[in-house]
């Protein structure tokens, strides 16, 4: 299938307003579309379901699942961005001030109760809203594509639901029959074309909750765990620390659904302790999150490695030696696409050691990461 065709059928099922994903993994040329048959709402039940799952921050039962029975598939090889105008934006700076007050407000009231020792950390986040010149979701999703070759890029959509883009530098689980690696990331700084930088006492710390949390909470469902050295990654024009904890599953006394209901939402994207962190988040964020810091991917794919080639596909009647693969991503650098506007969604992590004035200009960075293809 050629580009112009793969857009142009992509362009034709939004239209008819038909569910859809499309995306394409960290570092790989390959672009996947899940192409849904009807407008049907369906959820993940108890994550037997094979499909891709989109799941919001706060209720992993309300996740919703796009199921393999009822979509067509679709894949792109080989894909070359050409550069296209996207269309801009136009900045609000109004909003931005105001925004600006409130989330200084709110840092230094979660400092306030991270230095009473009701919580460790926690991780509080904004919206901006930006009027879209072209709110045309392939556009935004090419030039995605183009810019963040290292992160999982998607456009997702569902009519009853919205519609939603990104490009996530983090993955929550990847699952390769009961084999699986998660990511502790956390941590940030502006890159300035050195990788090889030092961090400070507040981000290691931020980064070693994460690290913990995970380690701790799932010890119990896993088998031989070990977690690596934690090293310095780039995501765009940002830098983050980042440790893997590998092992095997041990589903016989929890399922999978189970099992990411311990370890989702992480402290890098809620808090320490968890339930505390939760609660200080819904109380004082005076917004919802919605899908923002939820995650998404692929759920028990069966997929296919072809003995020739080697190139993965999810056709049986082609392929052999059948793997199961479950691979979701924390929904971070996102925006929603809604009545003309784009609504990017930013945050970070806050300890006792958090300047909140510091901390609203580290959310202004991550900001530009998306707004830098608008």
């Amino acid at each position: 299938m050629t580009t112009a065709l793969f857009f142009e059928r992509l362009q034709a099922h939004f239209e008819r307003k038909l569910p859809f994903v499309v995306y394409r993994k960290p570092n790989e040329n390959t672009i996947y579309s899940i192409l849904q048959n009807s407008d049907e709402l369906f959820y993940a039940n108890d994550f037997t379901e094979k499909g891709f799952v989109f799941s919001p921050f706060d209720d992993i039962d309300k996740t919703i699942l796009m199921p393999l029975e009822a979509c067509d598939i679709i894949s792109l090889d080989n894909f070359h961005f050409t550069n296209e105008e996207s269309g801009g934006i136009s900045l609000l700076k109004d909003i931005e001030e105001k925004e600006q007050q409130h989330h200084i407000t709110i840092v230094k009231k979660g400092v306030k109760e991270i230095k009473k020792g009701i919580l460790r950390k926690v991780v509080l986040s904004r919206k901006e809203v930006h009027e879209l010149i072209n709110p045309n979701p392939f556009t935004i999703f090419k030039k995605l594509l183009s810019t963040y070759v290292k992160g999982f890029v998607y456009c997702w959509y569902h009519p009853k639901v919205g519609l939603w883009l990104g490009a996530t530098p983090e993955t929550l689980i990847k699952i390769e029959n009961q084999k699986f690696s998660v990511m502790a990331l956390a941590g940030t700084q502006q890159y300035k074309g050195e990788e090889n930088v030092v961090w400070q006492n507040k981000e290691i710390e931020e980064q070693q909750y994460v690290t913990d949390f995970i380690t701790e909470n799932i010890k119990t469902s896993v088998i031989n765990i070990s977690v690596s050295n934690s090293e310095t990654v780039k995501s765009g024009n940002l830098l983050h620390l980042k440790s893997t904890i590998t092992g095997t599953l041990n589903l016989k006394d929890i399922n999978l659904k189970q099992f990411l209901e311990k370890l989702h939402p992480t402290p890098a994207v809620c808090g320490v302790p968890k339930p505390d962190a939760k609660v200080f988040i819904l109380k004082n964020e005076n917004y919802n999150r919605e899908f923002y810091t939820g995650f998404l991917g692929e759920l028990n794919f069966e997929m296919y490695r072809q003995p020739r080639s080697g190139k993965r596909n999810i056709e049986p009647r082609t392929c052999s030696v059948q793997k199961y693969t479950t691979q979701l991503y924390v929904n971070l650098r996102c925006m929603q696409l809604k009545g003309g506007n784009a609504i990017i969604y930013v945050g970070g992590g806050i300890t006792k050691l958090s300047n909140a004035e510091s901390e609203w200009e580290e959310t202004v960075s991550k900001s530009m990461i998306i707004k830098t293809v608008l």
